[in-house]
């Protein structure tokens, strides 16, 4: 499930940019071809970091990637180190959840007031809005889960397990993550027939 969650997150935020790449590169030709813009590069853009910045809220989240200060984590009591990683985990699904709320009101008050962007399309604010919107709730989602998965093994006794899952990644595990990365991608390479040198034939 984690895994079909983080590939589909991974490849809408890696069509999203390349969708934009692609955009900003034909702004460039018209604009150096025909002195001609499309005048939404930029706009669009703006909107393509915003709801993917959303997106990788989650998949930093799951991945394990948000930066966590741990200089004195490890010099702790086991306990006291149990109930850090749970409090982080708990701490961020209370954050996410309060972005996802404030978002809400957010788009309420440009339904109100009508917004448009200040840009040639003034495209009504409360579309791509809505998009944020969806992203910060996704991030929302899965912080919960996580808040409560650490909440039920903290319950269980299960320090070990709720350690090894929520707690800062040791330097082995990210060395042992990159190793199996590397793997995976060398397994998916086609070995090429090795060309036959010059001058071998007669």
């Amino acid at each position: 499930m984690k895994d079909s969650i983080e590939r589909w997150l991974g490849t809408l935020f890696g069509l999203i940019f390349v969708a934009l790449s692609l955009l900003v590169a034909v702004e460039t030709f018209v604009r150096k071809a025909f002195n001609f813009s499309l005048q939404g590069a930029d706009e669009l853009g703006g909107y393509a970091l915003a709801f993917g910045a959303t997106i990788a809220f989650s998949l930093a989240l799951m991945g394990r990637s948000h930066i966590r200060v741990d200089v004195f984590h490890d010099r702790l009591p086991p306990l006291l180190q149990t109930v850090l990683n749970w409090l982080s985990v708990v701490c961020l699904a209370a954050f996410s959840g309060l972005l996802a709320w404030l978002a809400w009101y957010v788009i309420q008050d440009t339904r109100s007031y009508q917004s448009v962007s200040q840009t040639p399309w003034a495209t009504p604010l409360q579309y791509p809005q809505s998009a944020w919107l969806a992203g910060l709730m996704m991030f929302a989602l899965v912080a919960a889960g996580y808040a409560l998965r650490a909440s039920w093994l903290l319950l269980r006794g299960d320090s070990a397990t709720l350690n090894d899952e929520f707690g800062p990644r040791t330097t082995k595990q990210e060395v042992d993550e990159e190793v199996q990365d590397l793997k995976a991608r060398s397994a998916t390479v086609t070995e090429l027939p090795a060309s036959e040198p010059a001058g071998a034939q007669a």
